[in-house]
């Protein structure tokens, strides 16, 4: 019976798993297809131009760019956008928003759009969310430039979001925003998923830490060691090589102590062996992936749901530019 529990849950967590790879390579796949790296910037319509100027500079810290404008809007235009008729040209600003995305202040004058901020439940109604490594201290700032804010800050006491701090806020002309801060990170990494969140404070201390061989944050690093799992655990040529594009160099070298295969047409070549020969095999990792700077450590298994450390050693992983060059391949010897 206990055997009988065991294959049972094995089973269903290769079901899982191959359910979540499935997933993250159609993601993948849609991405590449669009072109699209991330989210370039946040528009937003503010009733004075000069007033939002100077809460983001003077208030926020942050840097006013480029300007357009004040631009004519057509007939035509105005149609395709939902916009009252008699509203009149368009004056735009983008503001470097510290680290992440900019922000995008649009002013109309004579503006005959409404002037009623969107309630929280509004379809449309949106916020932008700024973080901090110190939640405290920021609200205390906020509140002597005599920002209001809509109540006291509040710590997620569990769940994927445990360990997050948040609050919401009020600009000079009503929008909500909030503040964040996770500075020990959030409860669903503890899992070690396959995706990450970005974060302002991962790229910071990526930025900080950074060295001439371009050092990853640990997380980082994580992810792309679980997408070498999922490359040895795709058995679809195409969907296997869209995922190397993104963890492997195109000359990572794979040194194990018999052989050397030297980029991605080598490894898979030798990925494509190793499943023909053991089919219902699947490689999962034995414990949490060990970061040091710019080199991981994963101990892995790989064998049947019956027998599913049938084989087990350890990979290490160097990584330059965002992606493993080197990869050692060590086999556990059975007694």
């Amino acid at each position: 019976m206990n055997n009988l529990k065991q294959q049972i849950k094995a089973n269903t967590t290769a079901v899982a798993s191959a359910l979540l790879l499935s997933a993250a390579v159609a993601n993948t796949s849609a991405q590449e297809k669009t072109g699209i790296l991330g989210i370039d910037h946040v528009g937003i319509n503010v009733p004075d131009m000069k007033q939002a100027v100077n809460f983001f500079t003077d208030v926020l810290g942050f840097s006013a760019v480029t300007t357009l404008g004040p631009i004519p809007l057509d007939d035509a235009w105005k149609k395709n956008n939902h916009m009252q008729p008699k509203t009149g040209p368009v004056t735009i600003k983008m503001v470097k928003a510290g680290t992440g995305a900019n922000i995008e202040l649009f002013e109309y004058k004579d503006n005959k759009g409404s002037t009623q901020q969107p309630g929280g439940d509004d379809i449309g109604a949106s916020h932008i969310a700024f973080y901090t490594n110190d939640i405290s201290k920021s609200v205390a700032y906020l509140k002597s430039k005599g920002i209001q804010f809509l109540g006291e800050p509040f710590l997620m006491p569990s769940g994927d979001t445990e360990g997050e701090t948040w609050v919401y806020f009020a600009t000079p002309w009503g929008s909500k925003m909030e503040l964040v801060s996770y500075p020990n990170g959030k409860g669903y990494e503890k899992n070690n998923p396959g995706t990450i969140l970005w974060s302002p404070k991962d790229a910071v201390k990526n930025k900080t830490e950074k060295t001439d061989s371009n050092l990853l944050t640990e997380n980082e690093i994580r992810s792309l060691v679980e997408g070498h799992l999922a490359i040895w655990n795709e058995r679809d040529l195409k969907k296997r090589e869209v995922l190397m594009s993104k963890i492997y160099a195109a000359d990572i070298e794979m040194i194990d102590s018999h052989f050397v295969a030297v980029g991605h047409k080598e490894i898979n070549g030798f990925v494509d062996g190793l499943q023909q020969k053991n089919p219902l095999s699947r490689f999962s990792h034995i414990k949490s992936i060990d970061v040091n700077h710019n080199i991981a450590r994963l101990y892995w298994q790989n064998g049947t749901p019956e027998k599913p450390d049938a084989v087990t050693g350890m990979d290490l992983f160097v990584f330059e530019n965002g992606k493993a060059v080197k990869l050692y391949v060590f086999v556990d010897n059975k007694k």
